[in-house]
């Protein structure tokens, strides 16, 4: 598909996704939003991409929303507008292929939010994090949602209520991102940490991915419950028979993806 935001492109079993506003700092506008959803869902349905990578042209990751879309509309506009952005962090999560956000500058708002909402995230060192909407009379509501998950209550309220930036470093140590990386390194880095998870079945990575979204936010002995059920599941699959046989064998496993 073509698209008027965003690059995509394809490096064997990697999907590389750009987000393509430079001149708005790649801020998720609603057509943005739309086209991203519809990418994702593209990747999701092909089964030959294992993993995806998230970046973006220019020196701002994102910005977050389109502001110039924010004034002066209806309420009905901006249900669509948060719709839109729930409906899009959330594709994220159901997609099989985990997704790998390469952050290369500034991410704001639902720019931040975009970052927690990926499976994975690799920064480079200049890169800084903020949900500064308290400063304009909109509070971060919905980054909310997925920053306090990503980095837990009190960090989540300091940067919701103070609206300030953290660095890289902090945002490593706070576990919104796995690491950070030199800005020359990150895309070889961001490809050699997709490349470890192409390696791997693909059915097993999708099995293991919507597995811990759905227990994350359980009680303790119901996620254990749910778990011991679906890695029985999985135990009966192929690809976990032949991983199985492949290691006691000392031979490389060759995945049939069921």
């Amino acid at each position: 598909m073509a698209y008027e935001t965003l690059q995509v492109t394809r490096e064997d079993n990697i999907a590389v996704v750009t987000l393509n506003r430079p001149q708005r700092r790649n801020a998720l506008s609603l057509c943005l939003m739309r086209e991203l959803i519809a990418c994702l869902g593209e990747i999701g349905r092909d089964r030959s991409v294992q993993a995806a990578i998230l970046a973006a042209e220019g020196k701002v990751f994102s910005s977050g929303h389109d502001l110039s879309e924010m004034v002066g509309r209806t309420v009905a506009d901006y249900r669509e507008i948060f719709d839109l952005c729930s409906e899009l962090m959330m594709k994220l999560h159901a997609i099989p292929q985990p997704v790998i956000a390469q952050v290369q500058g500034m991410a704001t708002a639902a720019g931040c939010q975009l970052v927690a909402a990926c499976d994975l995230a690799i920064a480079a060192e200049q890169a800084q994090f903020a949900t500064p909407g308290v400063k304009i009379g909109l509070f971060c509501t919905t980054p909310m949602v997925e920053l306090s998950r990503a980095i837990g209550r009190k960090r989540a309220l300091e940067m919701l209520l103070t609206g300030q930036a953290i660095d890289a470093r902090t945002a490593a140590e706070w576990g919104l991102i796995n690491y950070t990386v030199p800005a020359e390194e990150l895309p070889s880095a961001t490809r050699k940490l997709a490349g470890k998870i192409a390696g791997a079945s693909p059915l097993t990575v999708e099995i293991g991915k919507q597995a811990y979204y759905a227990q994350i936010d359980l009680e303790h002995e119901k996620a254990y419950a749910y778990a011991k059920e679906v890695m029985t599941v999985n135990a009966l699959a192929g690809d976990a028979q032949e991983g199985i046989s492949a290691f006691l064998e000392k031979r490389v496993a060759c995945w049939a993806g069921k």
